[in-house]
């Protein structure tokens, strides 16, 4: 299976958001090149918003070129065999955490947000990465800067992609407490 028919098995397996969702099908059903940064209509990106529920904290980075606080997050490469897959090298690549598990369920969001041309588009598929124990974050080139944040500080410092993707972590998280 390539990476553009998995993300067309998880988007159409992914239950909310069906407006949202159906955008990112119709894309990819488009696009066959969708998948990829090249892709001048906009391109499906996966991220995955590094958590501690133990400590009730979370990991966000400050991204070099935009300058906000964010998850961690970026462009599917061509290793990646999964959505899943790629949202966790983004997250173990730029948290410098070995170890980290996505939180079970699949995405836990789906964010469209416009970019500079030629790209124009990310159709984010967000996901949420919890922390092993004693985990230290290391930064990486892509960032300026990476600090822990409790939740209710979040909405301090990012944007509301963040602090919706932040309250849906949470609920999917409710159950397990």
């Amino acid at each position: 299976m390539s990476l553009h028919e998995d993300a067309v098995r998880v988007l159409k397996e992914y239950p909310d958001q069906e407006e949202l969702r159906g955008l990112y099908l119709d894309h990819l059903a488009g696009h066959p090149d969708g998948m990829w940064k090249p892709c001048t209509a906009g391109h499906v990106t996966a991220s995955a918003l590094v958590i501690d529920p133990a400590a009730g904290r979370v990991l966000l980075t400050l991204h070099r070129k935009l300058r906000m606080w964010l998850q961690m997050g970026g462009h599917c490469e061509p290793g990646d065999v999964t959505l899943e897959a790629a949202a966790l090298r983004e997250a173990t690549e730029e948290s410098g955490i070995a170890g980290l598990t996505l939180l079970p369920g699949g995405p836990v969001r789906l964010d469209r947000h416009p970019i500079p041309a030629p790209c124009n588009w990310h159709l984010d598929v967000q996901y949420a990465a919890l922390v092993p124990e004693a985990a230290v974050e290391a930064i990486s080139d892509e960032s300026l800067d990476l600090r822990w944040f409790p939740y209710a500080e979040v909405g301090e410092v990012a944007d509301d992609s963040v602090v919706q993707l932040l309250k849906r972590t949470l609920a999917r998280l409710a159950p397990q407490r």
